[in-house]
Formats: C-alpha cells, structure tokens, sequence
C-alpha cells in the first residue's frame, strides 16, 4: 500500500468515527467502517486489494 493511500484511508477512517461517536444511529456502521480503515492503513495490507490484485506502490526499480 503506498503512502497516499493510508492517508487517505487514515483520514477518511478518523471522520467516520467521529461522524459515528458524535450522530450515533445508523453512523454506528459507519464507525465500524472507520477502525477498518484505520486498521489497514496502520497494517499497510488490505485483503480486498490482494483478492483484486489491486496495487497502489509503484514498482520498485534496481
């Protein structure tokens, strides 16, 4: 996963959270889809991009 894509998905994660502790309700799924994405972004692996063979890093060139 490259740099970009775990911020974005930190800060995409965090207002989710935010949107599910302040609003409450329905937000909660939301909420739940915030520590996901906090969570792939911290372990820098998403099972989703493994299934599609989705790739954000650049190739490494020697």
């Amino acid at each position: 996963m490259a740099f970009w894509d775990a911020i974005v998905r930190t800060l995409v994660g965090l207002i989710l959270i935010w949107l599910g502790i302040e609003k409450g309700g329905i937000f909660v799924i939301a909420e739940v889809v915030g520590f996901i994405l906090l969570l792939t972004a911290i372990t820098t692996f998403c099972p989703l991009y493994l299934l599609t063979g989705i790739k954000t890093k650049g190739e490494e060139t020697v």
